[in-house]
């Protein structure tokens, strides 16, 4: 009995079994001269010769660039996400044993980030091979959106064409050094917006911040505050400022829920403060 097609074996056949790359049309993906030099720098700049070099170049081609938005890199990204999301959280799970789940997802968040993808993109100089629009093309640089899509793009052509082992191995070539610079620095974050999180997943309750005493001059005062989420009230904080004093009585609460784990302390960065902690 003859077994029945897999998800893979469906997608891989949209890219196998058609012309010859050297056609002008291999299985209805148009391939210029011009596209397969660009082709060959990216595989360069890979450090990956592609078995399937097709892969790449719907990999590298934006929706403006792509005669059907199914030959543009549109579906690549959205796989691409996924793989480069498992890497990373295997990479994290097994480097870092005593960091918790909530320091580690926020980890995570940040290295996974369209700006850190653009980043990457743009240091690999994927700006000189993506396929766009003329439109597009004729502006001084790519927008980093497109130079970010490109990216996790190719994480998935990488995945698709060689295996898991290449594509991970792509991966933290490109993004290790961040991650270690990372977590070495601490990773910005604002507590008072993740305790809110924390206590709607385990009161279903929003925390409330009680002011309970103020001292020194007016132009050096301290604030001591509270967070409070129903009838539970936690260890309070003080600082400089109202909001200050609000983030490290979030993170007092975290602490005490088990959320942060005290040996790998993040640091708190007041620009990643929103506006609503500025009232």
């Amino acid at each position: 009995m003859k077994s029945k097609k897999t998800f893979w074996d469906q997608f891989r056949g949209w890219f196998s079994g058609h012309k010859s790359l050297d056609s002008p049309d291999a299985g209805g993906i148009k391939v210029s001269e011009r596209d397969l030099i660009k082709l060959a720098a990216c595989e360069k700049i890979l450090g990956y010769q592609f078995k399937d070099t097709k892969l790449l170049k719907v990999a590298l081609t934006h929706t403006s660039g792509a005669s059907h938005r199914l030959e543009s890199n549109e579906r690549l990204e959205f796989l691409g996400d996924a793989i480069l999301g498992q890497v990373i959280s295997e990479w994290l799970f097994c480097e870092y044993p005593r960091y918790l789940e909530g320091e580690l997802t926020r980890i995570k968040s940040v290295i996974v980030s369209r700006k850190v993808c653009a980043t990457v993109a743009e240091r690999l100089n994927l700006q000189e091979v993506v396929i766009v629009g003329k439109g597009i093309g004729a502006h001084e640089s790519i927008p980093r959106s497109i130079l970010s899509n490109a990216f996790e793009s190719i994480v998935a052509a990488l995945y698709l064409d060689g295996g898991y082992e290449t594509a991970q191995g792509f991966v933290l070539e490109c993004l290790r050094n961040d991650m270690l610079s990372m977590v070495s620095e601490g990773v910005p974050i604002n507590y008072k917006s993740l305790f809110q999180q924390v206590a709607q997943r385990e009161f279903k309750l929003t925390p409330v911040y009680k002011l309970l005493d103020e001292r020194g001059p007016d132009h050096q005062k301290e604030f001591h505050v509270c967070a409070v989420v129903g009838e539970k009230k936690f260890e309070s904080g003080w600082g400089n400022s109202k909001k200050e004093a609000e983030q490290q009585a979030a993170l007092n609460a975290l602490k005490s829920l088990g959320e942060i784990d005290e040996e790998s302390l993040l640091v708190v960065d007041e620009n990643t403060i929103d506006s609503k902690d500025m009232e």
